[in-house]
């Protein structure tokens, strides 16, 4: 890809008319080849700029993993605008912070989902600069997406907003929580999102024979730039699913005949010991990569033999180096792919500190936290070297392996959780003096929370009262799974919790 070409709206228009007849997106309800990609992109960032949208705003997608999304993605870029993905399991106050830090005039929205209207619940008096939510239909007929595109009628303004996108011009935002239980906003430029996600491509030797079912959810970085992002520079099939249901995922397979499929490790897990998966033919699947969680060397094993899966890989990645960092390779074998998360890609260089700390540097590495300059300058040091947070070991071969991490992060489900944001909710409880969170293994997501709480003197609490309280207020991934009450956390000299201790009271290493 040459510099000029090195923005979104630039690839669209390349692989549009390239494979303008090649399916380029498929679900239950859509059917879009590249060339009508293409004109759907065109008409809703045509839609936008009627609707006030300039170069340079926030665009936020606050929806699960339907048509629909990959299109207003794709139309923010073409309209010079920056995407916002909102995770669909924030609550209504966890989206509004985002909207309002990044004055944010337009949500693609999801209407009614999963018994849910989180939209109707967004304050609208406290998000001046919000002026238009687009609902998307999904489980009613509640939308306003065909309206909304029904504005988009200026061909010529989105072409010449489109023709003005520079590569180094911010093309998304994703949302990370912090540490001191705050999120940042990453900023990434369009040339670091298309030239990471080329090379996980890459490394999984994606072609437009491809057709990728998409289970990660596309407002994370594996959905978003691993999947959507990928297969637009390739020339991929995008088979989006809206829910993972492992009888589903094998139906769409089989009818499909689907050949990659990422994905975290209890995907496969699932795949695997589902009861009926002899009724489904998965023999066309040949590309599998997984990661965000410890990896058992016998599921790769497992996948290779029994879902016959050609390749499997293990990365390593996050979402201040674009969403990527190291991969394995299809030539690894089975013990390298479980036990290590592969090589530098996507030309970083990589090195560990004094401390053990993974460090990575290279074109790939955001250009920064929104509005956060010395959060910024704490996280990317003086030489470029961007600090992950997380300690590691480096193999004779160069291989990466994640050993702990310095902030104390678990994932729970593929997702990062930061025990400090749920600490913070946890203070704010009636009876709670202090409290403390760590991650415990947990056969189906890898990890999740348990918090550890001391009870203030006279108050009544339960297990089931602190969990019910923290579901309130976090997504379902942040919340504690289970809770332990101390009469006093073990602290060290200075003060700080010492949660190795809080493991060894667990009866876990």
């Amino acid at each position: 890809m040459t510099s000029a070409t090195r923005t979104v709206p630039a690839v669209l228009d390349r692989i549009a008319a390239q494979l303008a007849e090649h399916d380029a997106l498929v679900t239950p309800d859509k059917r879009l080849t590249y060339g009508q990609l293409r004109e759907e992109v065109r008409r809703a960032a045509a839609a936008m700029i009627d609707l006030g949208v300039a170069a340079g705003d926030r665009v936020a997608i606050w929806c699960p993993n339907t048509w629909h999304w990959v299109v207003a993605a794709l139309a923010t870029h073409y309209a010079g605008a920056v995407v916002v993905p909102l995770n669909t399991r924030y609550t209504a106050t966890e989206a509004a912070d985002i909207l309002a830090r990044t004055q944010t005039p337009l949500l693609i929205a999801a209407g009614e989902f999963l018994g849910a209207d989180r939209t109707a619940q967004l304050d609208r008096s406290a998000l001046p600069a919000l002026r238009h939510i687009v609902r998307v239909p999904i489980d009613a007929q509640d939308g306003t997406w065909d309206e909304f595109v029904a504005r988009g009628t200026d061909l010529d303004a989105v072409d010449a907003r489109s023709a003005a996108v520079s590569p180094d011009d911010v093309s998304d935002i994703l949302f990370t929580s912090g540490t001191t239980g705050r999120s940042k906003g990453v900023r990434c430029a369009h040339r670091q999102s298309l030239d990471a996600s080329a090379a996980w491509a890459a490394c999984g030797q994606l072609t437009s024979a491809d057709r990728y079912l998409c289970i990660n959810p596309f407002f994370h970085n594996f959905g978003y730039k691993a999947g959507i992002l990928a297969c637009l520079q390739t020339g991929a099939t995008l088979y989006p699913l809206l829910t993972f249901d492992p009888e589903h995922a094998m139906k769409a397979v089989a009818e499909h005949q689907i050949t990659v499929l990422p994905g975290p490790p209890t995907i496969y897990q699932t795949l695997l010991d589902h009861p009926r998966r002899a009724d489904y033919d998965l023999t066309s699947l040949r590309f599998a990569v997984t990661g965000a969680a410890v990896v058992p060397v016998v599921l790769i094993e497992r996948m290779q033999s029994e879902l016959d899966i050609d390749i499997v890989l293990t990365a390593y990645g996050l979402t201040e180096a674009a969403g990527f960092g190291t991969m394995c390779s299809a030539d690894d074998d089975a013990i390298t792919v479980a036990t290590t998360c592969g090589r530098p890609i996507a030309d970083f260089e990589l090195r560990l500190d004094d401390s053990g700390e993974v460090l990575l540097r290279g074109p790939n590495v955001m250009l920064g936290y929104l509005d956060d300059p010395e959060a910024t300058a704490a996280a990317i040091d003086g030489e470029g070297w961007l600090h992950t947070g997380d300690i590691g070991t480096l193999d004779t071969a160069g291989n990466l392996t994640i050993t702990d991490r310095l902030k104390d992060m678990y994932i729970c489900g593929g997702f990062n959780v930061y025990p400090a944001e749920v600490e913070q909710v946890l203070a704010r409880l009636d009876g709670v003096a202090e409290a403390a969170v760590i991650g415990v293994p947990d056969h189906r997501l890898g990890e999740v929370g348990k918090a550890f709480v001391v009870v203030k003197d006279g108050a009544q609490l339960d297990e089931a009262t602190v969990i019910a309280y923290t579901r309130e207020h976090l997504a379902n991934f942040k919340v504690p799974r289970s809770v332990a009450f101390l009469d006093i956390l073990p602290r060290n000299p200075g003060g700080k919790v010492v949660k190795p201790q809080l493991r060894e009271i667990d009866g876990r290493p």
